[in-house]
């Protein structure tokens, strides 16, 4: 059993500590907290030891009735490896910290590449991460991007491929952010940052993306145009993504033809949060025009990247060599449908 520490409880820092909790190979030893809000009680209540990321809040615990175990300091001494979900831009800072503590670090999409030096998805580049000390699982637009651009690259080749991301404007909690009644490019130049970002992990496709966010909380749906490089029917796409791992097929034919439909149908099959780790293709989406395959999919931005942490652990601390392996372990331990 690998100790793992969970640095930053929020959105995905919450969902992380659940996944790894619920595999065999692995075990949460702690998480930590800023602040004692409802999150550090309810970790508490899970049965998550609770150490401080800020020392001197101390204080503000206690007044809290929330008990801790001690600082990030002592949590180091207890891990194989943290996985910090601190917000973006902090986890790079944090590096240095794991560096001294001689503990490997997962980080989150929202760190930039460069700053990290190795990005991680498990369908694109599981191997080149076995071992490593420090890894970034990719962004959820880049983690939705790669799971169903993989699959048709192997099923027929890719000559390029252009995207449009409708991003959502905040997650549900996060009630200071927007636009509220707003189309906002994000951003306005193209291409976006989410292409070369998908290039740190499936190395040379040429990809050109291009991003808006808009007044939602649900999920991001992404708008996909792929040249093939040979000929393929829909048939054939349609098989490859019927067994591709966290790809499910959606009807909007059935009730799911909206990202509201799509939450509502995870929250009816009993999943923690209402959370959906599979990306949802649209079915009636599928086409081939001119050797050009055409598709839309929607993207549960706070858990679909939370899986690839857990096949990330599994990598970096060479517990598996096989990603078919891990990713097939970590999604009957999480309740995936495939």
């Amino acid at each position: 059993m690998k100790a793992v520490g969970i640095n930053g409880y929020g959105t995905i820092g919450k969902r992380v500590a659940d996944a790894v909790a619920a595999q065999d190979d692995m075990k949460i030893v702690g998480v930590t907290k800023r602040t004692p809000n409802f999150e550090a009680k309810r970790a508490v209540e899970l049965g998550y030891d609770i150490y401080m990321s800020a020392p001197d809040r101390e204080n503000l615990f206690e007044e809290a009735d929330i008990p801790v175990k001690g600082t990030i300091d002592d949590l180091y001494d207890k891990v194989d490896i943290v996985v910090d979900c601190t917000p973006g831009g902090v986890g790079a800072k944090n590096m240095e910290s794991y560096k001294k503590a001689g503990v490997k670090g997962i980080f989150q999409g929202g760190e930039k590449h460069e700053k990290i030096g190795k990005s991680f998805n498990s369908f694109s580049n599981f191997d080149d991460s076995f071992g490593e000390d420090y890894v970034r699982v990719v962004s959820c637009n880049t983690t939705g991007l790669c799971r169903t651009l993989n699959p048709i690259k192997e099923l027929c080749g890719i000559k390029k491929v252009r995207a449009v991301m409708v991003r959502r404007g905040a997650d549900p909690g996060q009630v200071n952010k927007g636009p509220i009644n707003a189309i906002v490019p994000n951003p306005p130049t193209v291409p976006s940052h989410h292409g070369p970002d998908v290039q740190t992990v499936m190395y040379g496709l040429n990809i050109t993306t291009m991003a808006i966010l808009v007044p939602t909380t649900l999920m991001h749906q992404h708008n996909l145009m792929v040249e093939l490089e040979s000929d393929v029917t829909i048939d054939e796409v349609i098989d490859t993504f019927e067994k591709t791992p966290r790809v499910l097929l959606v009807d909007a034919s059935r009730g799911l033809g909206s990202t509201a439909e799509i939450m509502e149908y995870a929250k009816d099959l009993g999943r923690p949060r209402g959370d959906l780790f599979e990306i949802g293709v649209w079915r009636e989406s599928l086409n081939i025009v001119d050797n050009e395959l055409y598709y839309m999919q929607a993207v549960h931005q706070e858990s679909d990247v939370v899986p690839e942490n857990v096949d990330a652990i599994r990598a970096m601390l060479e517990m598996e060599t096989n990603p078919e392996k891990s990713i097939s372990k970590t999604n009957k331990n999480m309740g995936i449908i495939k």
